[in-house]
């Protein structure tokens, strides 16, 4: 599964700025992976990444033609798109669902749904015309049952598993595998912040999700697809 300029996979992450995204480019770039990074900040290329393997592309995943002019660099630069890994997302405790504003629900129903289908858009049609693709999303260990105070970001990342499921059924027969992943609280600086009596050692390490994103992403899980994998770590 190797792109047709440089024998080398290509791996488009998303939220390529935050720590996860940032542990998954890293991961990618261990093995030897081209790496194509959006984010609406700038992000950094993994330590020990040459410039001709990395292209940084600055957008914001709710444009459609933003993510798809990235899209069209990335195989004009690398040939094709062989991973595409949906990292970005986010959370926000919202109110009752009753109370529930519209810019709650616009916010994370755009940032952790709609994203993924505008780079659906962008990716799928390359990896269905050469027969073969990986994708992974990341959807949440919240998403498996409703909470109070989290309507929103329940439903958004079930969206997440829906889609995955959903997509999965489309492609399979197409050479493309789609799966996802459920992690519980991920331990980030900003998770730190926000909790500073929990333990985050109890929490999952991003470099641990990382590898479990490219085990997804790998030959090795040529098998699985539509698959909700539970990342736990003791939390």
């Amino acid at each position: 599964m190797a792109s047709t300029h440089t024998g080398r996979r290509t791996v488009m992450v998303t939220g390529a700025a935050g720590t996860l995204g940032g542990a998954v480019a890293a991961a990618f770039a261990a093995e030897g992976a081209n790496l194509v990074l959006l984010d609406r900040r700038e992000a950094q290329p993994p330590a020990g990444l040459g410039a001709a393997s990395c292209l940084i592309a600055p957008v914001d995943l709710l444009d459609a033609g933003q993510v798809a002019d990235a899209a069209d660099r990335a195989r004009d630069r690398f040939g094709a798109i062989d991973v595409l890994c949906n990292i970005a997302g986010g959370f926000r405790m919202g109110e009752a669902v009753h109370e529930t504003r519209d810019a709650t629900w616009d916010f994370l129903l755009d940032l952790n749904a709609r994203s993924i289908v505008h780079t659906a858009r962008a990716v799928v049609p390359g990896m269905v015309a050469r027969g073969e693709g990986r994708i992974v999303n990341v959807a949440a260990h919240a998403a498996l049952r409703g909470t109070a105070g989290m309507g929103a970001y329940c439903a958004s990342k079930s969206a997440v598993m829906r889609l995955t499921e959903s997509m999965a059924a489309e492609l399979r027969e197409r050479g493309i595998n789609v799966n996802c992943v459920m992690p519980t609280i991920i331990d980030t600086p900003e998770n730190r912040r926000d909790m500073p009596d929990a333990d985050p050692a109890r929490w999952v390490a991003p470099a641990d999700l990382a590898e479990v994103i490219r085990f997804l992403a790998s030959p090795a899980a040529r098998a699985v697809h539509g698959a909700a994998l539970p990342v736990t770590g003791l939390s």
